[in-house]
């Protein structure tokens, strides 16, 4: 078989069975596929399996997730909030939802993740919070910034969109900020078909994302702040609960693929892990210094290989939150934006796969040498 006329490897490929099926059939059947037992239990139930019990509320998306988690901190207009610039906007959107600003500053180069001293040389007065991302199921240096932020006193938020199961010297993400926001989206390394979790230090701020969740109200009617529909239906959590008994075998797969991808490859930078970590491998992301998007058209046409490339246009340059940097240089995000291509990892590959995505990168990287 020719490399053109070989089968086709996703990038990224959900895997929804039958159990996930009869899950939502059983809810169907039950007449109850609003927000319910289902969603309950599977607050409980992430909460048990990824973040030490930590309490769990459930959303019907991340980004709501994070934009809940900060208005339930207190954040809003006049506040600042640091961010990472490389990652999806959905982080730097969350922030200025709430009607505070976002602040932009650069990552550190092996893992993507903010940068500890530009963190701190950005904290001002209005500084009210930092919220790193655990980018692609890296951990991101979140014990030097929980330090930063108990020392000037301010909160540490995380955006654990892509992280699950991530730790960091054997502590989950998820367990570090006043919250933390995982995914439910398809493409994660779990997924509810929509939906996100906000996992919460107290039960303060839980209650807060509950109410903020359902239009402001606990009990129907008695409505006590201004509020949102942001609920998970039943249907949802079904699919989520049946993925979460899933996960820790998948994420092994993703790991092993991963060390495969680590042993094999050449020409090209592959991610490197910081020591302590436990990397979960949402994207197995490598750097391609001369003509990124060449080598993405390449693996794609010639190798049907597919690939992704997150995230092409960081956000303090993004059209809709450039206002909030304007003139910003942030060397590493822009050289990342350049030069990242995140090659498929996902727990469908078979050996074949691997092999032929090894030799089309190889190949690749030895024709730009």
């Amino acid at each position: 078989m020719t490399e053109s006329s070989a089968e086709f490897i996703p990038a990224a490929k959900p895997i929804i069975g039958d159990d996930e099926r009869l899950a939502v059939d059983r809810v169907m059947r039950s007449g109850m596929v609003a927000q319910g037992p289902e969603v309950a239990a599977f607050e409980t139930e992430f909460a048990d399996a990824l973040v030490s019990g930590r309490t769990s509320v459930a959303v019907n998306s991340g980004t709501s997730g994070l934009h809940l988690g900060l208005l339930a901190a207190g954040i809003g207009p006049g506040d600042e909030v640091i961010v990472p610039s490389f990652t999806f906007a959905a982080t730097g959107n969350s922030v200025a939802l709430t009607g505070a600003t976002p602040v932009f500053v650069d990552i550190e180069p092996d893992h993507f993740g903010l940068d500890p001293v530009a963190v701190e040389a950005a904290i001002t007065e209005r500084t009210r919070g930092i919220m790193p991302v655990h980018l692609y199921g890296h951990p991101a240096r979140v014990v030097e910034l929980a330090a930063i932020a108990e020392r000037h006193g301010i909160h540490l938020f995380e955006d654990a969109a892509q992280a699950h199961g991530a730790e960091i010297d054997g502590r989950r993400v998820g367990t570090f900020g006043r919250f933390a926001m995982f995914s439910l989206y398809p493409t994660k390394n779990m997924t509810s078909g929509e939906g996100g979790m906000v996992v919460c230090d107290g039960a303060d701020i839980a209650r807060a994302v509950r109410l903020l969740r359902n239009q402001g109200m606990e009990k129907q009617y008695e409505n006590e702040v201004v509020g949102f529909n942001a609920r998970m239906t039943d249907i949802h959590a079904a699919i989520g609960r049946v993925q979460l008994t899933k996960v820790d075998a998948w994420t092994e797969t993703r790991r092993e693929n991963a060390a495969f991808l680590d042993a094999n490859l050449e020409g090209v930078t592959v991610p490197p892990v910081q020591q302590g970590a436990r990397h979960v491998y949402h994207q197995y992301t490598i750097r391609v210094a001369d003509d990124r998007d060449g080598f993405v058209a390449a693996l794609r046409n010639e190798y049907a290989i597919g690939s992704g490339v997150y995230y092409p246009i960081p956000n303090h340059r993004l059209p809709s939150l450039t206002h909030f940097a304007p003139g910003l240089d942030l060397p590493e995000t822009e050289r990342a934006a350049r030069e990242v291509v995140s090659l498929p990892v996902h727990p469908s590959l078979s050996a074949g796969d691997l092999d032929r995505i090894v030799a089309a990168v190889n190949a690749l990287a030895g024709a730009g040498a």
